[in-house]
């Protein structure tokens, strides 16, 4: 048999499930979950392979209507990955009707198979989610949809085979030992922003980004010294806590988190600056990132 790969990207509102579904899916947790809006900021690529198939799935940044710079950057991602798909993964979350018309339009006129997931199936009765299905089979008339639970694993495996199905005959466009394109930088990172996400509230979270500084390996140990950029020295007061206390509580759990993602005990360096409104200039943007 012909060897098939593919690029399959996952599009839809904030917190339908998006990064559980990848991180399930890839069998690895490299997306950020948390039950807050707009966590994933990046386009973040999880790589499943096997003898016959390669699969590289994207988790992208929910849909929204940009309000600053950042979100700006976030749809840029979406926008890519509306040219380079060659399946889509549109998810949907049980009792979500509601659609962006124009990256609807654009999936359609783009000819690309479409597999409609209908997600947190868990949540609702059997006559919910069949009316449902019958609302998305109506808006893609091509498409299967398929109802599933991310989080319990119910029914991926259906939705995993019909990705191959429809996945084009190519060799395969990763080295096979990789999971993903993101270097362990990106993800130590990410899991320091995703305590900060857990441990703070309101607006602080969505004004943080995490930069890793350093990354030293040394046989016994890994040092790891990471900025937390803050818009404002109010932000900065909170995630230090008084008398430190936040930011130490912070640093443990994310530590322990590195800890088991790398498999190697971890000495981790936490340094919290003002960088103002960054969220706002090209220039900060640019250079953590966030230009395609």
């Amino acid at each position: 048999m012909n060897h098939k790969a593919g690029f399959v990207n996952i599009i839809g509102n904030p917190n339908v499930g998006k990064s559980t579904l990848m991180n399930a899916l890839v069998g690895e947790k490299l997306s950020i979950i948390t039950s807050k809006a707009q966590t994933t900021r990046h386009r973040i690529m999880g790589i499943v392979n096997d003898d016959d198939y390669q699969i590289v799935f994207s988790d992208l940044p929910g849909i929204l209507k940009p309000n600053y710079k950042l979100q700006e950057k976030m749809l840029n991602f979406i926008g890519e990955a509306l040219k380079d798909a060659d399946v889509f993964l549109y998810m949907v979350e049980v009792g979500e009707t509601r659609y962006n018309e124009e990256v609807l339009n654009k999936i359609l006129k783009s000819k690309k198979p479409v597999i409609v997931v209908i997600n947190k199936i868990d949540l609702s009765s059997q006559e919910e989610v069949q009316k449902q299905m019958q609302h998305w089979s109506d808006l893609f008339k091509e498409s299967e949809v398929i109802p599933v639970s991310a989080l319990s694993g119910f029914n991926l495996i259906k939705v995993k085979n019909l990705i191959v199905d429809l996945l084009p005959e190519n060799p395969p466009y990763y080295p096979k030992d990789e999971l993903t394109d993101k270097h362990l930088r990106f993800f130590v990172a990410e899991i320091i922003r995703e305590k900060i996400l857990l441990n703070f509230k309101q607006e602080v979270p969505y004004s943080v980004e995490v930069v890793v500084d350093q990354y030293k390996e040394e046989p016994e140990i890994t040092r790891i010294y990471a900025y937390i950029y803050v818009s404002r020295e109010s932000q900065k007061m909170i995630i230090l806590g008084k008398q430190g206390k936040a930011i130490k509580k912070l640093g443990t759990e994310a530590r322990l988190d590195i800890e088991k993602f790398i498999g190697q005990k971890v000495y981790l360096d936490l340094t919290v600056k003002v960088l103002k409104d960054w969220r706002d200039n090209d220039r900060q943007l640019k250079r953590l990132g966030y230009e395609i």
